[in-house]
Order: C-alpha cells, then sequence, then structure tokens
C-alpha cells in the first residue's frame, strides 16, 4: 500500500493558476505577540524539515527570534528538547526575559486586570521608571495597540481596527494571559539571549545537536521593509552567510527573494526554494528558503527552485577581410 505524503499546502494545487499559501488560522497560536514579519505561516515547513532530519535534534537557536513562533512550535511539539532564542531589541527581550524568569503568569494576571482605554495605555507606556516585567507589559500593550504590531519609531495607534473598534481591536486579554500561562510551563527549556545573532550562530556551530531557523531582518538588495519594522535592522548579510557556512548540523533561513539574496546563496553553495505565502496586504507572494539540503521541500507542487539570471557580454564580431588565412 502506497501512502501519500500530505501535502503543506492543502487545496492549493487543485488546477489554480496561483497556489494557495497556508491557513494561518490553522496554525495553533503560541506567540504572544502580533509581529511584523511573524512566521506563523511557515510552520508546515519547519515541521517538515524537522521530521525531514534523521536523527532528531537536541537544541534549536534562533538567533533573530522576535515573537519566536517558531521557537515556541518546537518546544510545545516536542520537536527539540530545548530552545536558544535570541533577540536585541530591547523591548522585545523584556518579553522574553520576563517569561525565562518565571514570571509569564505574572504577566497574565496584570494583563486581564488592565482596564484598557487609549488613556490608560497613554499613562501605561509613558512611565519609566519601570523594571523589566512592567516594560514587557508596556511592550504587549504597544504590540497589541499600534498599528501593525510595530514597535520601530514612528508606529503609532491603530486608528480604526477590526469593525472601528481602535485599539481595542487586538486586544484579546484572556487569549493572552492563556498564552503566557501556557509559556510557564516550558519557559525551563528557553534560553533567551539579548545578544548579536550572529555571535551566537558561532557558538553553537560547531555542535552537531544543533539546528538553526534564521529568519533576519530583510534589508538585503536594498529592501525598506527591515528598516521600517526593527529597531536593530542593520546586518550585514554576507557575515551572516559566512557564519552559517560554519555550521555542522543543518539550518533553514528565511529571506525576501531578491537578487542580491540569491547571489550570496549560490557563493556559498547553499540550495534555494520559493515557497508562496501572503504579505500584510493579503497578497500572494513568494518566500526564499535556504538551506543546506533541500530536497525533501520537492514533493510539495507549490514549491519550486528560483530561476538563475545570467548576463551575458556581447562580443564584437570582427568583419572579414575578404582574404584568405593560410595555414601553416
Amino acid at each position: 500500500m502506497t501512502h501519500k505524503q500530505p501535502s503543506l499546502f492543502p487545496e492549493m494545487y487543485q488546477g489554480v493558476a496561483t497556489p494557495k499559501p497556508v491557513n494561518v488560522a490553522s496554525i495553533p497560536q503560541r506567540s504572544p505577540f502580533r509581529y511584523p514579519g511573524g512566521k506563523t505561516w511557515f510552520v508546515p515547513t519547519f515541521r517538515a524539515w524537522i521530521s525531514s532530519i534523521y536523527t532528531k535534534p537536541q537544541v534549536l537557536v534562533e538567533p533573530f527570534a522576535g515573537g519566536g513562533i517558531i521557537s515556541l512550535t518546537a518546544l510545545f511539539e516536542r520537536l527539540v528538547d530545548r530552545v536558544v532564542m535570541v533577540e536585541l531589541d530591547e523591548d522585545i527581550a523584556a518579553v522574553w526575559t520576563t517569561v525565562v524568569d518565571g514570571n509569564a503568569k505574572w504577566l497574565a494576571k496584570r494583563i486581564l486586570e488592565f482596564d484598557l482605554t487609549k488613556e490608560s495605555v497613554i499613562k501605561e507606556i509613558s512611565r519609566s521608571d519601570v523594571d523589566v516585567k512592567e516594560k514587557a507589559f508596556q511592550t504587549i500593550l504597544k504590540n497589541r495597540t499600534f498599528h501593525g504590531g510595530i514597535l520601530a519609531e514612528g508606529s503609532g495607534f491603530l486608528k480604526y481596527g477590526e469593525n472601528g473598534k481602535g485599539i481595542r481591536s487586538r486586544w484579546y486579554p484572556g487569549t493572552l494571559a492563556r498564552r503566557f500561562n501556557d509559556l510557564a510551563f516550558v519557559a525551563e527549556s528557553i534560553e533567551f539571549r539579548q545578544e548579536d545573532g550572529i555571535a551566537v550562530i558561532h557558538e553553537y556551530s560547531k555542535d552537531r545537536n544543533a539546528v538553526f531557523f534564521i529568519d533576519p531582518p530583510y534589508t538585503a538588495g536594498g529592501k525598506k521593509a527591515g528598516k521600517r519594522l526593527y529597531h536593530h535592522c542593520d546586518l550585514d548579510h554576507e557575515k551572516l552567510f559566512a557564519a552559517c557556512k560554519t555550521i555542522r548540523g543543518d539550518f533553514l533561513m528565511t529571506y525576501d527573494n531578491a537578487e542580491e539574496v540569491k547571489t550570496m546563496a549560490r557563493a556559498h553553495g547553499f540550495q534555494m526554494r520559493l515557497i508562496p505565502m501572503n504579505n500584510t496586504h493579503h497578497a500572494t507572494m513568494e518566500e526564499l528558503v535556504i538551506g543546506k539540503e533541500l530536497s525533501w521541500m520537492d514533493q510539495y507542487p507549490a514549491v519550486h527552485e528560483p530561476k538563475a539570471e545570467y548576463k551575458t557580454k556581447k562580443v564584437p564580431t570582427k568583419r572579414s577581410s575578404g582574404r584568405a588565412t593560410a595555414r601553416r
């Protein structure tokens, strides 16, 4: 009896011209963040990748953790024993520090007890004399009431939100509290580092039992999205690729589909595939997946290799003089 491999992308390749990306509503929401550039849609691909690795990895390193959906999925679904989450942003770092310090339940209680109005949020986030726990609460408030969940400079409150609810449209205290209470159960398996992601890659690169999920700010090729969305968007992409070359275990990297990125991937001998996803405007586009060996992705019809673009130099032809050239 032949068993057919279940698709990562149900209903995406049944006679339609444009493949349908993953429905994120079908993915367990583990992260408390409403995070720009979040990877909830990538969870099925991540699961398939981990399953393709012969020996179960012991640790997952996520050097640009952000909302942490991949690390949290790996823990809750017991795909690895522990995770190392790395994030430089001090606001996001405050949240993960609060969780790993054993204060996730405190944060859940704080969320449930808060009476959210525009005035109360402004008063709360204006406080500067706060400890790490209170800073974490401020971060969640901003993430849930600012436009797009963006924490970078220049972001402001939601104006209309869902059904005209304004800043309350993304505030689900019961849901948020439940996620933090759940995080309390896995907190001991999380190591959080507010450090440089590339340095942490080098630290774990020789460990064959470590795997890496790498989702850097998308600033290669002149892309502006990373600069608009994140505090710490400056990244030496070539240095990151060089660090990935030193990894003895395995890694999976996601990037914007930019020619500069594909050139670096080819130069380091990495494989690439393009995978469909929805952007923030609900338009279907393709994102680049990079790794050492990606043949496990070829069973999914919507996934394909990016085409290489080659520029040929036009060589001018010489006009014949009409004279025969004597052979010696």
